[in-house]
């Protein structure tokens, strides 16, 4: 008896969810959105649109004036007038998904032992069950590149959705590129708060060296004919590097590293070259516009990276970079970096009070980064034929005091957006009785 009342409790709990939510779960539901201002992701806008999708693509994406709907001809239609449409962001270079808890070491599964690690790949240690996940989904952000970390190669990143049973219903594109860590010709001492002098690194040599050794000898394996060596994982991994079909990410900050690390690119003929980081990318414009070099923007959120910069330099770089034609995108690498994830958006809108229009802000979190991912053909814009994953908000995605997600969708599925931070507020509101 028992047993029959909580099947019985199950089937009555799913049937009211899917009365409340008619779009939830189901990827070929036909679904237009009605009268939002929608925001394409490549710098247009549409101030009264249509937006269908079916199947999990956009069929429709469209001014409304003139058109006529047939309300038959879809299963769910919601109007969302004074609302605004965005494509869902991407959050680059993040162990979201690695990490629960910084104080909890268990909690953290991003880097392995040793030192040169390309054959790791974060993909199969996504937790699609992390707690930190729906929290970051609520604020629009629906897809992460999850990163390893670690070592001077760290491994393979993935794009993934934030939103999934296990990594392999969440994953958009396995594998996207190898992660290099260049060795830092300056080391700095001490903390912002308390600054050391600086001075050269002395394991720079001996760094820069192995990798030289692990390039010559993986370009050797990978460009030979066939069985020509012994199987080696390590340089397996390198295949598409070489390749040109995966990116090599070079993470560097400063203006010397940067150009060290294009030139170390360039010496093994890598067709992909990223720069992540690149906090004083601002200073070398035109050796990355001339190179093509893509940059994954380091937190603009932050202090400059020497005390004689402008105070707001790092606030105006995303404007710099653009006036000078550097394809760019944002990231949140740092503390605390997976639940801060959550806050792309107001990157993105702190770019947009130094320099960038609204739009071109935008593009910095969906486009651009889709871009540099080899992604954009997929996501990163509302556009027909693309995958349906877009948000709904009631306010300005991009300011912290109108951000409202109240709508989104992954590959045309609806996404459920409550979080336990939100259920515990309004567990402790009620119990008290605050309004």
């Amino acid at each position: 008896m028992k047993k029959f009342s909580f099947i019985y409790f199950v089937f009555l709990s799913a049937f009211i969810f899917a009365q409340n939510n008619p779009s939830a779960g189901r990827t070929g539901n036909h679904v237009l959105l009605m009268n939002g201002t929608a925001h394409l992701g490549n710098g247009q806008v549409i101030e009264n649109s249509l937006i269908a999708f079916n199947n999990g693509k956009l069929e429709m994406v469209s001014d409304a004036k003139g058109i006529k709907i047939n309300p038959a001809a879809y299963d769910t239609i919601i109007r969302i007038e004074g609302k605004h449409v965005y494509p869902a962001i991407i959050s680059p270079n993040t162990i979201l998904g690695l990490q629960e808890a910084e104080a909890v070491r268990p909690s953290s599964d991003y880097s392995e032992t040793g030192s040169i690690n390309p054959n790791i790949r974060s993909l199969i240690a996504y937790n699609t069950d992390s707690k930190i996940l729906p929290t970051v989904k609520t604020n629009g952000v629906l897809y992460t590149q999850c990163t390893p970390r670690s070592g001077l190669i760290s491994g393979s990143s993935s794009i993934l959705a934030t939103d999934g049973w296990n990594w392999e219903d969440a994953v958009l594109k396995a594998d996207d590129g190898i992660h290099l860590n260049f060795p830092r010709s300056v080391q700095k001492n001490g903390w912002w708060a308390e600054p050391e002098p600086s001075g050269k690194n002395t394991k720079f040599d001996e760094e820069f060296a192995a990798l030289n050794l692990f390039f010559t000898e993986a370009s050797a394996y990978c460009r030979s004919a066939a069985g020509t060596f012994e199987n080696n994982l390590r340089f397996e991994a390198m295949r598409n590097v070489f390749n040109g079909t995966q990116n090599l990410y070079l993470h560097a900050g400063t203006a010397k590293d940067i150009i060290l690390a294009v030139n170390f690119a360039k010496k093994y003929s890598i067709n992909k070259p990223v720069i992540v980081g690149g906090k004083d990318s601002w200073k070398i414009t035109s050796f990355l516009r001339e190179n093509k070099i893509p940059v994954m923007l380091s937190r603009i959120h932050d202090l400059p990276e020497s005390p004689d910069d402008d105070v707001d330099i790092t606030f105006r770089t995303p404007a710099l970079l653009l006036k000078d034609s550097v394809l760019f995108c944002l990231q949140m690498e740092g503390d605390m970096e997976a639940m801060q994830s959550r806050n792309l958006p107001f990157l993105a809108g702190t770019a947009a009070a130094y320099g960038l229009t609204k739009e071109q802000a935008l593009q910095t979190i969906t486009l651009n980064a889709a871009k540099i991912l080899g992604i954009d053909n997929l996501i990163g814009s509302l556009e027909v034929n693309k995958v349906a994953s877009l948000v709904v908000s009631d306010g300005d995605l991009l300011d912290m005091k109108t951000n409202k997600v109240v709508l989104a969708y992954i590959k045309g599925k609806s996404v459920n957006l409550v979080n336990d931070q939100q259920r515990l507020y309004e567990k402790y509101k009620t119990r008290y009785g605050l309004k």
